[in-house]
């Protein structure tokens, strides 16, 4: 069996013990040391790491069994692992941090979306590096089978609004659940969401988390503490001020737009306007956009002030029309002044024994909308289908100027010339971008010009005609290939050209 070693820095963290291969030894055996550094490997007498599973921040991350339970099951082990380079004072912060994401996941770890804390301890060691601290901390909590929605999005593209909504339903409950009990999350994004193999989602990763404090009138609030991913993070938090439940909400609407756009964060936010940009890249339903719009606000009082709120404004309660009460035959009345009826409707007396219909009510009762079903979206071009379709116009352009070259019986680049090679190419490049032509169809395309030219002796007639041509065709000795470089060498030139630009409106874009 192989134990991975927990010390930072190990030479050779991964060790090899056959003996462990017998269930009844890995049972009773008291301890085992790295063969390397000399580290405990059964970590509270229990749990053996058996890989890395990530690295970041103030701590590292390993998968371990618990060798006490009947399947030795699976479960995470985190080490708190700070940085060499911390003051005295910043260490104490990431301890507490840590000690703090044991405490949360105590409590919090009730809710089924949530993994349970199953240990949290403290190992003495003895020193082998010179940055070794006197003791290592370990926070030791269930296993989720799955994967992360950043992983997803890479695996199987962007979420569909119904996947999104889904995402929503299930998950703003369980924010719901943290708020409640006084806590922020103030981490929220695609890497700690976790998808179970089930299909069951999990909010992960507790370390930042931030307890709610009740100041009296007058009293100033705690500041937060920097602690935030970019691109997630609203104003408040970014600026150290107090967070809030609605800060949790912020960050879960722009993880929703990174899966709905597959963009990250920072290429949806417009820095020039001061305002999120995300419509252009997807089409959602009015509802939908308009619950994500509110979430983005930058004021926190004008956000959705709790998960609830958003669940209700995602799913509004049916309205049932109100009956329209039946006028009551009064006693013989005394003589009153004569008024003018409201409407023709409201003097008819309907039948007693039935309501009046909805329709004849003077304030007829409002019918909910209807959600407008969401338009296709036309995707946005990825940077692999800009660079082919780049090619593409390049490669074409280049069989085109041979063909024109050869229909006008010139090589001279007339302004007739110039007029129906940009007409040609800007139409080729409209149909791209209008998504008429794509894919399979470019290569179609473009081994049907190639065809052409080759087949058909007139439109060769230019290659001897033209210096460099003729030259190209001396050296190659065969039309075809002539054909197939020149047109190559204008794809080349013009993805080079389209790079370019892409960089420099990037940069562009970044900067204002």
């Amino acid at each position: 069996m192989e134990v991975y070693c927990t010390r930072p820095g190990c030479p050779r963290p991964l060790n090899h013990f056959a003996d462990l291969d017998t269930p009844a030894t890995l049972k009773t055996i008291p301890q085992k040391y790295c063969t390397a550094c000399g580290l405990e490997l059964l970590l509270a007498g229990r749990y053996f790491t058996v890989k890395l599973l990530g690295q970041g921040g103030f701590g590292a991350a390993f998968l371990a069994r618990d060798r006490y339970t009947p399947a030795m099951r699976f479960c995470v082990v985190k080490q708190f692992q700070p940085s060499n380079h911390l003051t005295p004072q910043q260490l104490q912060i990431a301890q507490n941090l840590f000690e703090r994401e044991g405490q949360v996941l105590e409590e919090l770890g009730t809710h089924p979306q949530i993994p349970d804390l199953l240990a949290f301890f403290a190992l003495p060691v003895t020193r082998r590096f010179p940055d070794d601290p006197d003791q290592f901390f370990y926070l030791v909590q269930e296993f989720i089978d799955g994967q992360n929605l950043e992983q997803e999005l890479e695996q199987q593209g962007r979420f569909s609004e119904a996947k999104i909504l889904e995402l929503l339903d299930s998950l703003l409950p369980v924010f719901q659940f943290v708020h409640d009990r006084g806590s922020i999350h103030r981490d929220i994004k695609p890497s700690n969401i976790m998808r179970r193999k089930d299909g069951t989602l999990f909010l992960l990763d507790f370390g930042a988390v931030k307890q709610v404090t009740s100041a009296t009138p007058g009293q100033a609030q705690p500041a937060s503490t920097g602690i935030y991913s970019m691109g997630f993070a609203p104003p408040e938090q970014m600026k150290g001020n107090q967070v809030y439940p609605a800060t949790d909400l912020y960050a879960l609407a722009v993880t929703c737009l990174m899966l709905l756009t597959g963009e990250q964060p920072q290429d949806l936010y417009d820095t020039y306007r001061d305002e999120w940009n995300w419509r252009s890249h997807v089409t959602v339903s009015d509802r939908l956009g308009a619950v994500l719009d509110r979430m983005l606000l930058p004021t926190p009082s004008e956000r959705f002030q709790s998960a609830n709120q958003v669940l209700a404004a995602l799913n509004p309660a049916p309205v049932a029309p109100a009956a329209s009460s039946v006028p009551v035959q009064p006693a013989p009345p005394a003589p009153q002044p004569a008024r003018p009826p409201a409407s023709k409707t409201a003097i008819q007396n309907p039948p007693a024994s039935s309501p009046t219909p909805a329709a004849a009510s003077p304030n007829p009762a409002p019918q909910p909308a209807r959600p407008q079903p969401a338009r296709p979206a036309r995707k946005p071009f990825s940077t692999l289908e800009y660079l082919y379709s780049a090619a593409f116009t390049g490669f074409e352009g280049g069989l085109v100027t041979i063909a024109l070259a050869s229909l006008l019986g010139t090589i001279a680049f007339t302004p007739a010339f110039w007029l129906i090679l940009l007409a040609i190419v800007g139409g080729l490049v409209a149909a791209q971008a209008l998504r008429w032509i794509e894919r399979v169809d470019l290569l179609l395309i473009a081994g049907g010009s190639i065809a052409a030219i080759v087949l058909l002796p007139f439109l060769r007639d230019v290659l001897p005609r033209a210096p460099l041509l003729s030259t190209l065709l001396q050296t190659t000795g065969s039309p075809l290939q002539t054909i197939v470089i020149v047109a190559g060498l204008t794809a080349l030139t013009v993805m080079f050209v389209a790079i370019v630009f892409r960089l420099i409106y990037k940069l562009v874009t970044r900067l204002l």
